[in-house]
């Protein structure tokens, strides 16, 4: 309800139980207690900095290896890249290719060859062939969606065995034009 109300300003849950177990103990200060130890110091501004400097070189360092180079121990290093630097890891995103500007160029001109060839020949399509090929196996194992079933509150759940893929696999070749098939072909082991 705090937080419904109160949005990112609401304590958290742990807050609130410290807080409430503090008031059930007869405390009344909401300030904090006094605890032992100094202040952190390894948060300074040429730590930052160093810190900064590292991650630009490679974006790839993880933690533990930026915090061995600086000298810095983990958490703050973790502290300074979340707080300090406002820095999240994330996973990166998978593209079929990471392609230079020549290859991007490359691709741009032969593209536009093809839109130039289909604009003096309508037909230009109907005579491309292109093929693919696909590993097949003797057997693939039925789908969860494939093997469920109606049944009544009464009867049983189905069973089924549970299967692994064949190990008895051979490629297939397949040639199709906008007809659709024009030749396929399953290739002899080896």
């Amino acid at each position: 309800m705090l937080q419904k109300a109160f949005k990112e300003e609401a304590f958290s849950l742990t807050q609130v139980f410290e807080w409430f177990a503090r008031f059930k103990r007869g405390e009344i200060g909401v300030q904090d207690h006094p605890h032992s130890g100094c202040p952190s110091t390894s948060r300074t501004d040429e730590n930052v900095k160093k810190i900064r400097e590292k991650i630009s070189e490679d974006r790839r360092y993880t933690i533990d290896e930026i915090s061995e180079a600086t000298g810095v121990s983990w958490s703050s290093c973790q502290q300074i890249l979340t707080v300090d630097l406002n820095m999240r890891c994330v996973a990166a995103k998978f593209v079929p290719r990471l392609l230079t500007q020549d290859q991007k160029n490359t691709r741009l001109t032969l593209c536009q060859g093809l839109k130039n060839q289909i604009e003096s020949d309508p037909h230009f399509l109907s005579k491309v062939i292109t093929g693919d090929e696909s590993w097949c196996y003797g057997y693939d194992p039925e789908t969860t969606q494939a093997s469920s079933q109606w049944k009544t509150p009464t009867s049983p759940r189905p069973k089924k065995s549970q299967q692994v893929r064949s190990n008895v696999k051979t490629m297939l070749i397949v040639f199709v034009d906008i007809q659709g098939i024009v030749h396929r072909e399953f290739v002899p082991p080896g």
